[in-house]
């Protein structure tokens, strides 16, 4: 069942990306989801050739946008030969099954674009079991839209149509699956349990930060591991677990899944036992792309989700500022009387503010042109050998008696 209705994209698709601009969600807000919506088609393979956007107080309950709007669209996706449109909200099996009607090429949504990423990105059991968990999750509610062939007829006495029937087989086939997909999580949840408790008394880091920040060209200079790396969002999925030594210091090292804006709530909770490692840190790296434009938003939906999802919103955590290299400003003109945006602040404007703010616990680097990454290591090493201190603090005592002795060596 599940093979048949999974959502996935052709190489080089072409797509059109619909968004609209509400009472909640201004124009500037609009556009840097739809360039996020963009760039997640870009990495499930589709190529988008146009953007639509229309001004309404709340979605069409229908069709999502106006029949107008509908039409323009339809006339364009006819004209150009579009295979695909892609809505940048979750749809409702109602409005899948109008739109489809009227535009008559494949529709989806921004989870379910979502998931076809994470289906192809799936590497291991785990999160192979993780993804189809959440696709069965999402099929569910779905799946009067899957049967339209089997339209039902007029009501009545003896003209009660197949279709109906079948819908209820199907959805007990799936929530058989969905229950047996979450024991085997469980299990999953269980062995995972015993290995970290058989890692011993490790201090345990862990990468966190939004999606394309970084974390696994980080946990590769790090680990010195070959962590799957790649400028597309959730480029790993699968947990990575490394011991990492610095100044005969060891620890583990985790690198996770990435967050994004709008992540659903059931794909969240698929990937429980992912986040579990997050939750059982004792030191959260929190990696970000200072290059982004919009990367303070980006902090506040990591930050967000790791406290409502992981409860680990009070860890402790380093900030490390990623890519400086691809860092770009452009300074105000004298006689410029505009308030500054993000793009007229240097970097070294940056760096103070949020020294200042996060009380020195933050660093900036590039993992990949390797700057500053001494820094990285060592505020890194002193943070995980208090935590280590705490534990044992004879080991802590021999430490301090080995740094006087290289002290005096010197």
């Amino acid at each position: 069942m599940i093979e048949d209705n999974i959502i996935s994209t052709e190489a080089n698709e072409r797509t059109v990306l619909v968004g609209l601009i509400t009472q909640r969600q201004s124009e500037q807000k609009t556009l840097e989801y739809l360039d996020e919506l963009a760039f997640l088609a870009e990495t499930a393979g589709a190529q988008p050739v146009k953007t639509f956007l229309q001004k309404l107080d709340y979605p069409n309950p229908r069709t999502y946008v106006g029949s107008g709007k509908l039409e323009e669209i339809r006339a364009y996706v006819e004209q150009e030969e579009i295979g695909m449109v892609i809505f940048d909200d979750d749809l409702s099996t109602k409005q899948v099954t109008n739109i489809e009607r009227e535009l008559k090429v494949k529709i989806l949504d921004r989870t379910s674009l979502i998931l076809d990423i994470f289906a192809r990105r799936a590497q291991t059991a785990t999160a192979r079991t993780q993804v189809e968990l959440a696709q069965y999750q999402y099929l569910l509610p779905r799946l009067t839209r899957m049967w339209t062939h089997l339209e039902r007829q007029r009501g009545g006495i003896g003209m009660r149509g197949p279709g109906e029937t079948q819908i209820e087989t199907d959805r007990r086939i799936i929530l058989d699956k969905i229950s047996r997909l979450k024991e085997e999580l469980r299990h999953i949840d269980r062995q995972k349990a015993i290995q970290r408790k058989n890692r011993g008394k490790l201090t345990r880091v862990a990468l966190v930060g939004y999606t394309n920040v970084g974390k696994s060209t980080i946990m590769n200079l790090l680990s010195k591991s070959d962590v799957f790396a790649e400028n597309k969002l959730f480029a790993t999925l699968d947990t990575t677990v490394r011991k990492v030594t610095i100044d005969n210091l060891p620890f583990l090292l985790t690198d996770t899944v990435g967050f994004i804006r709008k992540l659903p709530t059931h794909l969240v909770d698929s990937f429980k036992s992912t986040l579990d490692e997050v939750r059982e840190a004792d030191l959260l790296l929190h990696v970000v792309d200072v290059s982004h434009p919009q990367f303070e938003e980006q902090i506040e939906v990591v930050n967000r989700t790791l406290s409502e999802v992981c409860g680990a919103g009070e860890k402790p955590m380093i900030m490390v500022f990623n890519k400086i290299d691809a860092f770009t400003y452009t300074p105000k003109d004298a006689d410029d009387l505009t308030p500054r945006t993000r793009e007229n602040i240097p970097l070294e404007e940056f760096e103070r503010t949020w020294m200042a703010r996060t009380s020195g616990n933050c660093v900036f680097i590039s993992a990949k042109k390797k700057i500053n990454i001494e820094a990285l290591k060592q505020m890194l090493y002193e943070k995980a050998r208090e935590i280590h201190a705490e534990r044992f603090p004879y080991n802590d005592f021999l430490y301090q008696k080995y740094d006087d002795l290289d002290d005096s060596e010197n």
